[in-house]
């Protein structure tokens, strides 16, 4: 049986257009994602799962009920734009806040192969999240970094048997993929004046 990533919806895949980022693909490539870090054990990246899972089922409820108008992510945001509760949006900004964290985490895992994984985290906690927490949060986000397992632990459960080389190939794929998109996503929220990423 083949590993998990190696079967699941890639955010390199995710369609983008000159309308925008593909809303159900996008949604799929998140859902896969999250459910990945399941393969390190309950718990472990618990705090940023929990985070995860309830932004997109926020932005996936819009979706649903209002397919037409959200197609892409940025045609949801625009629709939504113009009524009362824009609860799909405040959850996308807090997604793509979320997967910037966790792609500039993975990112400073890659290529700062000397350093253990809750450092790679911690530099990118400190750069796209610490400001948005209280000192309480933070604290909690602190002791659950350091719950993150070694680097060696990681790779052993994420690759599931398949080389680390290959999983290391397919991972930079995935993250090039999301940079685009969070990137692409923090510059039209910002600029739009419907969130801060």
């Amino acid at each position: 049986m083949a590993p998990y990533y190696q079967t699941a919806k890639s955010f390199a895949d995710v369609s983008i257009t000159e309308e925008g980022i593909d809303t159900d693909s996008f949604l799929n490539a998140s859902d896969d994602f999250v459910n990945m870090f399941d393969l390190l054990g309950k718990g472990v990246f618990g705090f940023v799962q929990t985070d995860l899972r309830n932004n997109i089922a926020g932005v996936r409820e819009r979706y649903n009920t209002a397919a037409s108008t959200s197609t892409t992510l940025e045609n949801l945001v625009k629709a939504e734009a113009h009524e009362h509760d824009r609860h799909g949006t405040a959850c996308l900004v807090r997604l793509i806040r979320g997967l910037l964290f966790t792609c500039q985490a993975l990112q400073n895992m890659q290529t700062d192969r000397a350093s253990e994984l809750h450092v790679c985290f911690k530099r990118s906690y400190d750069t796209h999240l610490k400001h948005h927490h209280t000192f309480i949060i933070r604290s909690v986000v602190s002791v659950a970094i350091r719950a993150v397992p070694h680097r060696h632990d990681f790779y052993n459960r994420i690759t599931q048997g398949s080389p680390h080389e290959y999983f290391d190939e397919e991972l930079a794929k995935w993250l090039v993929g999301l940079q685009n998109i969070v990137q692409r996503m923090k510059t039209f929220l910002e600029q739009g004046g419907y969130g801060k990423v």
